[in-house]
């Protein structure tokens, strides 16, 4: 089996991700990396050999005969990147979100369709041990007849990941509902099997609108328990104009009601997902593989902590949860064959435009807004 030529746009960051794709002569190959930053570019020499293509430039990257491209770009290139890769007749593999705009996904969508292109969105939190087996507990009737989710997202690292360089700006996000959110959008939809059609939220810049900017340069994006509290800080971006907490409701298909509560400014960190069907409710506990799942099917008069059944994702080795080798591997599998993926774009582009409508709804004073479905 001849190895996959794979390049790379945006090598350095969340671009260390296609390293999981770096076997020769196992079945893929990195052989070109694209970079802004000449510190990425010596990295990637340094780690897929001297003999990978380095360059500054996208388009001479897409110059050479590259089976598949990992786009890893800030979010505002995606659609960019992602449309001249399918337009060279790579497959694709996209960081989520997979576009800043409902346009900016529907116009990926349309080209693959039209090219007949392998695009693949990189939200792995469907491939987390201890999201699947949500998933498995759900799909198997552990608590009936899903009609109720709800998720709190609290971010201790918010102030370093987010305010202190691009992300900042709604120009480069839309929102944070986008960037952060769409991972928790996606996985409401992917348990529930149901996608929002209408939403409504409120938000503000309650804290990092306060806090000292800089003048100019990049601000330090690494997280440190230093770095408290917020009030207290410097080095934010020198512009900040997007939410720092917001509260989006969410009504989806099938008579379910959903609630999405994010908030950047907290001391801690967790995902914490409820659901509640109409024989029972299952919550869990953090997002690591064996962080606790509990599942509540006897009736109290009164709050349990510990469920009636306590679950667990299981062992899992990579980053996110043993997420990331996992979700290689099947992109991989999914640019050689075309098999079946558990991440779609059709999912990726219903999560954006959850978002995006709930982040027009709250900077339009929290009016109500369809999600536009799926374009034919």
């Amino acid at each position: 089996m001849d190895d996959l030529r794979i390049g790379v746009i945006g090598c350095g960051g969340r671009g260390g991700l296609a390293g999981q794709a770096h076997k020769p002569r196992q079945g893929s190959r990195i052989v070109a990396c694209c970079d802004q930053n000449s510190k990425a570019l010596e990295a990637a020499r340094t780690c897929y050999g001297g003999d990978v293509f380095t360059t500054s430039s996208y388009h001479d990257l897409l110059r050479h005969d590259l089976d598949a491209v990992f786009v890893c770009t800030p979010d505002f290139l995606h659609e960019e990147h992602a449309l001249a890769a399918l337009e060279a007749g790579a497959a694709v593999y996209l960081e989520k979100p997979m576009a800043i705009t409902i346009d900016g996904c529907d116009r990926l969508l349309r080209l693959a369709r039209a090219k007949n292109a392998r695009l693949f969105v990189g939200h792995n939190m469907r491939y987390m041990t201890v999201i699947r087996k949500m998933k498995e507990l759900i799909d198997r009737g552990e608590i009936g007849e899903v009609k109720s989710v709800w998720c709190r997202h609290f971010i201790s690292y918010g102030g370093d990941a987010y305010f202190r360089d691009w992300h900042s700006e709604r120009r480069n996000t839309t929102s944070l509902l986008l960037q952060k959110g769409a991972h928790d959008i996606d996985v409401i939809h992917w348990l529930t099997g149901s996608f929002s059609r209408r939403v409504s939220a409120f938000g503000n810049l309650a804290v990092y609108g306060r806090c000292q900017r800089r003048a100019d340069g990049p601000g330090c994006a690494s997280w440190s328990e230093l770095q408290w509290p917020p009030l207290r800080q410097t080095g934010f971006s020198p512009s900040i104009d997007i939410e720092d907490q917001t509260v989006m409701i969410m009504e989806l298909e099938n008579g379910i009601l959903g609630s999405y509560l994010q908030c950047h400014f907290a001391p801690d960190a967790c995902r914490n997902y409820t659901f509640i069907g109409t024989e029972g409710r299952l919550e869990n506990m953090g997002d690591s593989a064996n962080d606790p799942i509990f599942v509540w099917n006897r009736r109290h008069d009164g709050y349990r902590m510990i469920g009636d059944a306590v679950h667990r994702g299981g062992p899992a080795q990579g980053g996110h949860g043993g997420a990331d080798p996992v979700i290689v591997k099947e992109f991989l599998e999914f640019a050689r064959t075309g098999i079946q993926t558990a991440a779609t774009p059709q999912a990726a582009r219903m999560a954006v435009a959850a978002g995006y409508q709930a982040t027009m709804s709250l900077r339009n004073g929290g009016v109500p807004m369809d999600v536009p479905p799926l374009p034919e």
